[in-house]
């Protein structure tokens, strides 16, 4: 296949001679038109995210690794709930949460702030600058990652999975940048595949997206506007060598083939799943969200008819995936933005191009100061992270949980579990958000049967629940709280907990069915 050749970046002056030539191209292009858009950028992921701490996954990775460095080994088993206690459990983003647990004990909820933080600007610094080397137009690169940031949102929290976005990043730079110039940049891909099965499963959708990559290079023809390119020889050999020996690299991880196979049998296995939690649900195009994807679909849709852009054939299957996952499980709109925004960068020739001629960067510097002046101020502090928690979860009675002993089993709030788990670990939870293993043993079934209210009471009998910790307005509560059988020991506007007052039934499966 043919390589272009990347051109100059507009705008950026060569250095005239020495340090201080060096020091003052520097300066011009630290305060250039467009380091002040991606600026705007920054701000805006900031702001977007800030409010995002209390992610009911993070307290159970934090309780993962404490686990790991005091007993320098992976739990293989539960060790956190009384339903599913001794069950095999893969602990499949171990690498990911050792990050967010570090920065936890270094700076406390600021620390695991900060690093979400990084992690999302790191994702769409890289995304603009991937959209720049597949359009050389940084107006339009910046233009086209705006909808990535919108698309984006559902994940802005300290998520393990942002890591994958970012290996998703970095993959598209890899194959950009083969297709462009070739040479051994491909070889960065196995260790990067090594590395991304070890910390999240989106790895497969990197292994899916560097297969069509190789798949539609084997076509050559043209269709309209629509172009593929066959490989050269040389180029598909090193491709599938690669490919083969990334896969290769995918079984060093600490489960073996378990480990790959992981993605697809969580897939096949989770339809309770799917249906109860909001990231996994079909779009909503009345949200902000839904319209924003379908004014990109809009957008793709109209150039494909009506403009003269060459459509690659890689590109249309990479839309095409990329879409289908996210206009199937409203998640994957952080992958659909990934992937359409070099594309759209490229489309996006009705932009201006950037003029730095008439740029007026004393205003640049002036805006980006107060951006970066701005963040400061309002960059939360620890008790403001602690608010957030507090709104969210039932911190005000982990002193109540402290000071007295629960000798029965507790019935909590499914997305309190892992909260629980990290800050009243002698309190054994029903159920937390790792939803795999409690489907698998059908535990996660009978709680949806509590939260909507079918035959709750005999849920409560067949585990022998003696205590509910429930959000105070979930109707659950209302419920419990009109029966004579339970009495509330704990109750404020978030959070209550009942205790039973009848004996417990005896005979009854502490399992449930299966």
């Amino acid at each position: 296949m043919h390589h272009a050749t990347d051109a100059a970046p507009p705008g950026v002056t060569p250095p005239k001679g020495g340090a201080a030539g060096g020091l003052l191209g520097a300066l011009r292009t630290a305060f250039s038109f467009p380091v002040m858009l991606v600026a705007w950028i920054f701000l805006v992921v900031v702001r977007l995210a800030e409010r995002n701490l209390p992610d009911p996954d993070i307290w159970w990775h934090l309780r993962n690794v404490q686990y790991l460095f005091a007993h320098h080994q992976l739990p293989n088993v539960d060790t956190y709930s009384f339903t599913v206690a001794g069950q095999p459990w893969m602990n499949h983003e171990w690498l990911a949460e050792i990050p967010y647990y570090l920065a936890w004990r270094a700076f406390g909820l600021e620390g695991i702030e900060i690093l979400m933080l990084v992690l999302l600007e790191s994702i769409f610094l890289l995304l603009v600058y991937l959209s720049y080397q597949r359009s050389h137009h940084i107006k339009a690169s910046i233009l086209a990652c705006w909808f990535a940031v919108a698309l984006g949102t559902v994940n802005f929290g300290p998520r393990t999975v942002l890591f994958g976005y970012l290996y998703m990043v970095i993959l598209l730079i890899i194959l950009e940048r083969f297709r462009a110039r070739g040479g051994a940049v491909l070889w960065w891909l196995p260790p990067l595949f090594c590395l991304w099965i070890n910390t999240h499963g989106s790895w497969s959708l990197g292994m899916l997206i560097f297969g069509l990559f190789i798949g539609c290079g084997m076509v050559q023809g043209q269709w309209g506007n629509l172009v593929a390119q066959r490989w050269a020889p040389q180029d598909l050999r090193k491709l599938v060598i690669v490919y083969i020996t990334a896969g290769a690299s995918l079984f060093a991880n600490p489960y073996g083939y378990k480990l790959v196979a992981y993605p697809v049998i969580y897939a096949s296995r989770l339809p309770l799943n799917i249906t109860f939690t909001q990231e996994w649900i079909t779009v909503d195009f009345h949200s902000p969200r839904g319209k924003v994807a379908l004014v990109l679909l809009a957008t793709l849709f109209t150039s494909a008819l009506v403009s003269r852009f060459q459509w690659r054939l890689t590109d249309l299957a990479f839309i095409l995936f990329a879409f289908y996952c996210g206009l199937t499980y409203d998640r994957f709109l952080f992958l659909a933005g990934v992937i359409a925004a070099p594309i759209v960068a490229e489309m996006a020739t009705f932009v201006p191009p950037y003029r730095p001629e008439i740029d007026k960067r004393w205003l640049n510097a002036a805006i980006i100061f107060g951006i970066l002046a701005f963040v400061t101020y309002r960059f939360p502090t620890p008790d403001d992270l602690e608010e957030q928690v507090a709104q969210e979860y039932p911190a005000d009675i982990l002193p109540f949980l402290k000071a007295n002993q629960f000798p029965g089993r507790t019935l909590n709030y499914y997305n309190w579990g892992g909260f629980l788990e990290w800050n009243a670990p002698q309190i054994k939870t029903f159920v937390d958000t790792r939803v795999d293993i409690f489907e698998y043993a059908g535990v996660f079934g009978d709680y949806l049967k509590v939260h909507a209210l079918v035959d709750p009471e005999g849920v409560l009998d067949q585990y022998h629940i003696q205590y509910v910790l429930f959000p105070t307005q979930e109707p659950v509560i209302r419920m419990l709280e009109g029966s004579s059988n339970w009495k509330p020991i704990f109750k404020d506007p978030l959070t209550t907990m009942l205790e039973r007052v009848e004996p417990q039934p005896t005979g009854a499966s502490p399992q449930g069915s299966n």
